[in-house]
């Protein structure tokens, strides 16, 4: 499903990435902006955790002509005269505006690096307002977000993620270079698909996806349940002999018919039960009202 992610995001699509001061997530994030470039992708990103310079190491020069970089590094609450970007900009007519100034003619991808410096300073429902005005607003192609996920409430990194697409859970993995990622995918017709990998980020940004990582401990809890007898620690017993189970299937059940029963009352033979009724000079039958005697 990794793979799937990095060869593009859907249109409209909003990808978090969570990560946590034990394993980073930007460079995961770089090898996103790298697939999206090599995609011929025209890429914005709002830098605010780190330089310029540090988030082009790694990107060829070839590609970083469709990179536009608004440096909110520098002066991200606007204390200069004339700041680049700041974080009070982060909004549905500033955004667009942004985007829209470069020449190029289709939507672009909106890389947010860091979700979580703009949640420190602007609340979470302008936050997730302003994502969902841009996911359907078509100013960007898609929109792919970092997020420290340790720096905030649940509440809040919550409803980040539910606005998202897709979710990638970065986690350390065994080995020093490689890492885990979990990941959850919803589908347009609501289908959540939940899937788990560990991969590594070569020097040229892009992704190797190793395996999918096993549970032993998970396997070995399976087995233990499926071996736990339910009927074991009981004070009676549930369980029949075998001369207990002939005598129950012996049983005669009371208003069961058997087959010689339903033979017998199906299949009348000569001699059985009639009723014979001869009307009375008595009898008030109207044929043309049967039921008149009903009336009251």
């Amino acid at each position: 499903m990794l793979a799937e992610l990095l060869q593009g995001t859907d249109t409209g699509g909003f990808l978090v990435i969570q990560d946590s001061c034990s394993c980073s997530g930007r460079t995961l994030l770089k090898s996103l902006i790298n697939a999206a470039l090599n995609r011929e992708e025209t890429v914005h990103v709002l830098c605010f955790d780190v330089s310029e310079e540090e988030l082009k190491d790694g990107l060829k020069t070839s590609v970083t002509q469709r990179l536009h970089i608004h440096n909110a590094y520098i002066d991200p609450l606007g204390w200069s005269d004339h700041p680049a970007f700041t974080v009070h900009q982060f909004n549905l007519v500033e955004l667009t505006h942004l985007v829209k100034q470069t020449s190029h003619t289709k939507p672009a991808t909106l890389v947010i690096d860091s979700l979580s410096w703009i949640l420190r300073h602007v609340s979470s429902p302008a936050v997730c307002k302003t994502l969902q005005q841009l996911k359907k607003g078509g100013a960007v192609r898609a929109i792919i977000g970092l997020l420290h996920a340790d720096m905030h409430q649940r509440g809040t990194v919550g409803s980040v993620c539910h606005l998202a697409n897709s979710v990638i859970t970065v986690a350390p993995g065994t080995k020093g270079d490689e890492a885990t990622a979990k990941l959850t995918k919803r589908s347009k017709s609501g289908k959540v698909l939940q899937d788990e990998e560990i991969f590594s980020i070569n020097e040229d940004l892009t992704v190797t996806v190793q395996s999918k990582p096993s549970n032993p401990e998970h396997k070995q809890s399976d087995t233990i349940e499926q071996q736990v007898d339910p009927t074991a620690n009981l004070t009676f017993n549930l369980r029949l002999s075998d001369t207990e189970r002939k005598a129950k299937e012996k049983l005669a059940l009371p208003f069961v018919f058997s087959k010689e029963k339903k033979t017998a009352l199906l299949h009348s033979g000569p001699g059985s039960g009639r009723i014979l009724y001869e009307p009375d000079a008595n009898d008030d039958y109207d044929q043309e009202d049967p039921d008149d005697d009903l009336d009251v």
